[in-house]
């Protein structure tokens, strides 16, 4: 799937995934309401890139009608959304990863607490912001966020607090510069992202 943003000379890039299959109008709402894009513009972000996924085109309408292209509602952020692409998403997330040579800041990811978004974030060395959906049924979304915060790899926010968030998002760029590879072990003496994930969720080896 071609890239739907438009390149500036130098690009920032903050890149919203719901997944696949559950709705979550809720992170859709706090994502594309004025504080966050205020808060993007204030951080430096050019760009803001929305995969509103399942049932999430209306919503992406009315954003559209309500904040149309170039307007100042959009606080000079280039925003474009698509509902999903069958490909994966790592082209999309690879967006919000830093490459000098195309003139591109290190942005950062927000996304659902699913777990093949959470690893393919995080072995990108993309910070991310990972948001539980309270609208399903168990409760491991919101126990994967806070323990992968706890261990220091990721920003857990409620979707209400989402532009405060951002903030603590650019705090932990700093922090993964001392990062080993994901699937590290003998560099780091917290548990690793996999062992973390397995104690969590029960599927990984």
């Amino acid at each position: 799937m071609p890239s739907p943003l438009q390149p500036n000379a130098t690009t920032k890039v903050c890149f919203v995934t719901v997944g696949a299959t559950a709705s979550f109008r809720l992170l859709l709402q706090s994502v594309l309401s004025d504080q966050c894009l205020l808060a993007l513009q204030k951080l430096g972000f050019t760009h803001l890139l929305v995969q509103y996924g399942k049932d999430g085109q209306a919503l992406w309408d009315e954003f559209q009608n309500r904040c149309p292209p170039d307007s100042e509602s959009r606080h000079g952020l280039e925003i474009a959304g698509f509902d999903f692409n069958q490909a994966g998403l790592d082209e999309e997330m690879g967006l919000a990863r830093a490459d000098p040579s195309e003139g591109r800041l290190g942005g950062l990811i927000i996304s659902h607490a699913g777990s093949g978004s959470i690893l393919g974030a995080l072995r990108l060395g993309v910070p991310l912001v990972v948001v539980p959906n309270p609208t399903l049924k168990d409760n491991h979304q919101e126990e994967l966020a806070q323990e992968l915060q706890k261990q220091g790899y990721v920003v857990a926010s409620n979707y209400w607090e989402i532009s405060s968030a951002l903030a603590r998002a650019e705090k932990l760029r700093a922090q993964m510069l001392a990062w080993p590879p994901v699937c590290g072990v003998s560099q780091r003496r917290q548990p690793t992202l996999e062992s973390v994930m397995s104690d969590e969720l029960g599927f990984l080896d």
